[in-house]
């Protein structure tokens, strides 16, 4: 067993899959932080993770369809928003133990990078993307089924987004709806980040990053949502 077989060996236990190509893990959790200086060209988790984002959203659509035959299209979108989604592939992270693994820069680390909820969610999305390069679809459908099907045995009713959940809060104060608007948008046109801000009458202006205009409104919306919470402040449904 090489050096990095050994690294990893608790690491695959929690995978449920053994790399037979190691150095694909290895990338999976490279932060962009430690390929620059001494680890110039060096491979990050970015390509995988793009890969691995994919991967997830087709093994968790067809999970879906088979947990729900009956559900419509609506109900599974979702289902599937909640399950992919960068809060739920924390949680997976954490729960496999992730963060002691990632390489990256000391500063990087000594900020608490190795507990940060996006680099987690990065991480574990490229991980996924990993999986299925050494070992192709299948071992990436067991890996995401051991680690999401209690997930989506927790919500008995399909959730509802952020958005939505906001948006008839409003209404049903008779408040107008939500308005969104895009603060900033950073990085590379094919990694692009955006950050969007949700303003509510009566409620604090709150911005969120993400990396789709998207997923940053959800952001936004979901932290309005939170102070809504905070206050006791009904809500139609919990997400």
């Amino acid at each position: 067993m090489s050096i990095v077989e050994r690294r990893f060996a608790k690491l695959y236990v929690s995978l449920g899959h053994a790399f037979s190509r190691p150095e694909l893990l290895e990338e999976a959790l490279t932060h962009p932080s430690a390929t620059s200086g001494e680890g110039r060209g060096k491979r990050n988790f970015e390509r995988l993770e793009f890969l691995g984002d994919r991967v997830l959203g087709l093994v968790v659509s067809n999970l879906l369809l088979k947990r729900f035959p009956d559900e419509k299209v609506g109900a599974l979108a979702r289902r599937h928003t909640a399950l992919v989604r960068s809060e739920t592939l924390t949680r997976v992270a954490r729960a496999i133990g992730l963060g002691e693994y990632i390489v990256m820069a000391q500063s990087e680390a000594d900020s608490g990078g190795r507990d940060n909820p996006q680099t987690l969610a990065d991480c574990c999305e490229a991980v996924i993307g990993a999986i299925y390069q050494d070992g192709g679809l299948d071992a990436a459908a067991r890996m995401i089924h051991g680690n999401w099907a209690a997930i989506v045995d927790e919500v008995v009713q399909p959730p509802k987004d952020p958005k939505t959940a906001l948006q008839e809060w409003a209404q049903s104060r008779g408040l107008p709806l939500p308005v969104y608007s895009t603060v900033e948008r950073t990085g590379p046109d094919h990694d692009p980040m955006f950050e969007v801000q949700c303003d509510v009458r009566g409620l604090p202006r709150m911005k969120a990053k993400g990396r789709s205009k998207r997923t940053a409104e959800q952001g936004a919306a979901q932290r309005l949502l939170r102070i809504v919470r905070t206050h006791r402040m009904p809500v139609t449904e919990d997400e």
